[in-house]
């Protein structure tokens, strides 16, 4: 596909998905795109009151509505973003596996799916999404940014745990100035990642 898929422009795996010509690329896109958004819809639904299970099957009928929906030519550019798009199918569908679970098992308070305006839903949308990015972005690192295991874990305790850098020296077998070193090192390769990989995100955002 030239382009590594996680970098490719959310604009240029729409374009590679609307030709079903070349089956292969075709699945490789698709699969881009549902690794790219799967994770997003799901903590979405979550945080609109879904439980995990059905989080993940609102992911599932989003994505195969969407999927749908685009073979269908429903998605215009011209008339809105496509995160926009996805975001209000990943919303109805959420709405509707919640109607369904209290037709089951009554609750007693209202789920913020109900009652979330667009304002709220784009926060969650976004704020979710650079969870994504940043998930993806430590995926990248350790398996392909030739930085060793020990350097990165180094990093996670000590800049997004908050251990103190005395303590990651001696779980990492590592002197205070070799963690902090690490830490200047896999901070920046990790600040270029995300910039590549939110660019691609957003550039059809």
């Amino acid at each position: 596909m030239g382009v590594a898929v996680t970098t490719r422009t959310t604009t240029q795996l729409l374009d590679a998905l609307r030709d079903q010509s070349n089956q292969p690329v075709w699945s490789q896109t698709w699969a881009a795109i549902d690794a790219r958004y799967r994770p997003v819809i799901a903590a979405l639904a979550r945080r609109l009151g879904a439980t995990d299970a059905d989080a993940d099957e609102v992911a599932q009928q989003t994505l195969s509505e969407f999927v749908k929906g685009y073979a269908q030519d429903h998605y215009d550019r011209k008339k809105g973003r496509l995160s926009s798009w996805i975001l209000g199918i990943a919303h109805h569908t959420t709405l509707r596996m919640l109607k369904v679970a209290q037709r089951v098992k009554p609750a007693s308070h209202t789920h913020l799916a109900e009652v979330a305006d667009e304002s709220a839903l784009r926060s969650i949308w976004t704020d979710e999404r650079d969870r994504a990015i940043l998930a993806q972005a430590m995926a990248e690192l350790r398996s392909s940014s030739g930085v060793d295991e020990r350097t990165i874990n180094a990093f996670e305790l000590v800049a997004l745990r908050g251990v103190p850098a005395t303590e990651v020296a001696n779980q990492c077998q590592m002197t205070v100035d070799q963690v902090y070193v690490a830490k200047s090192r896999v901070t920046k390769k990790l600040r270029e990642l995300v910039e590549t990989l939110t660019k691609a995100f957003e550039e059809d955002e």
